[in-house]
């Protein structure tokens, strides 16, 4: 079983995000009771077992905003659930962990950590809203091996307007001087209820440019194995391409069991009056068909042939006559992840 745990906080509202992201104020205390209440409580429905917890992954918001005391009451409940060499990961931004926090972190149990840099350029931070500088990326890294971690990822946002190739060659020589073993590159969505919502011409919808950035993070030594990541494979992440069952806890969290999936209130109040509501989707064979095909494309899962229907099948072996995907031991590999979407939407239509 793996577990995502959402902490809403933010110190401020990046212009591109759309995640549940809320100002810590004074609710910290209350949202801590509420969720410690959820996390049991969805164990219990699960049914976990001891020692059966896989991954868990604390994502944002900023969950560096939260003191090691915060979740040291959370892991002093899930201890025993956690399976030995587990995969801890927790999220954090550059101007919020400093080394004092990122060793108790480390103390606690973490053992992987995700900063969101997003960019080195003043330019490009300032343009996405973001509220650290080049520097601190810098100080966070070598405070984060100094506190033990070894396993760090850094995120990186492309094809915004201002991305050219010597915009992305500064980030890509930057990136060079960090010596971490995970790189997450995530292509500018614009999103409604953000910043830049309508704002389509902040994105420059580039595929050479896309083509070309990746590419450079390989020839970093970033083995891409998903359309946004590249390098040590994050396990909680590949349970979610694999189709794993996970629970899904906090504000706005989702969880998947089988074939159902459960939402979270979406309101603060909300969910610390009621942690336990969970709204259900039930997916049928189809939806979860299609999920399949989709999350294969775009990762190193492949699509299984098993799984496909006759025609669908006819179309992925033409797909690998032409050189599109790669078929072996019964399973079709996507070999260009920009493509999934298409790929997906012709052999399944």
């Amino acid at each position: 079983m793996h577990l995502y745990i959402h902490i809403p906080f933010c110190e401020s509202k990046c212009f591109y995000c759309s995640f549940t992201s809320l100002k810590k104020k004074d609710f910290e205390i209350h949202y801590l009771h509420a969720l410690i209440q959820d996390i049991k409580h969805q164990i219990d429905f699960f049914k976990i077992d001891k020692n059966s917890i896989k991954t868990i992954f604390i994502g944002g918001g900023t969950p560096s905003l939260m003191e090691a005391n915060f979740y040291e009451k959370i892991f002093v409940f899930l201890q025993n659930y956690l399976q030995k060499n587990s995969e801890i990961s927790i999220e954090a931004n550059p101007n919020s962990s400093n080394f004092s926090w990122l060793k108790e972190m480390k103390n606690l149990g973490f053992n992987r950590i995700s900063f969101g840099s997003q960019s080195f350029h003043e330019k490009k931070l300032q343009f996405l809203g973001r509220i650290h500088d080049k520097k601190s990326i810098f100080t966070s890294i070598e405070n984060a091996k100094k506190a033990g971690f070894e396993n760090i990822n850094l995120d990186l946002i492309y094809d915004t307007k201002l991305d050219d190739k010597k915009m992305l060659d500064y980030e890509i020589s930057n990136l060079a001087l960090l010596d971490i073993n995970h790189v997450s590159a995530y292509n500018l969505t614009i999103e409604e209820k953000t910043k830049f919502a309508k704002k389509y011409h902040y994105k420059k919808n580039a595929p050479n440019l896309a083509k070309y950035f990746i590419k450079a993070i390989e020839n970093l030594g970033y083995k891409q194995y998903e359309i946004s990541n590249f390098g040590q494979i994050c396990k909680h992440n590949l349970a979610y391409w694999q189709g794993k069952d996970y629970i899904g806890c906090g504000l706005s969290a989702v969880g998947f069991l089988k074939n159902q999936r459960f939402y979270t209130k979406k309101n603060l109040k909300d969910y610390v009056a009621n942690p336990y509501f969970r709204e259900i989707e039930k997916l049928n064979l189809q939806d979860l068909h299609l999920e399949h095909i989709f999350l294969g494309l775009r990762s190193i899962i492949g699509i299984n042939e098993k799984k496909l229907e006759p025609l669908e099948k006819e179309k992925a072996f033409f797909l690998s006559k032409k050189g599109k995907l790669v078929y072996k031991n019964g399973t079709f590999y996507n070999t260009n992840y920009l493509l999934s979407d298409e790929l997906a939407l012709y052999i399944c239509t």
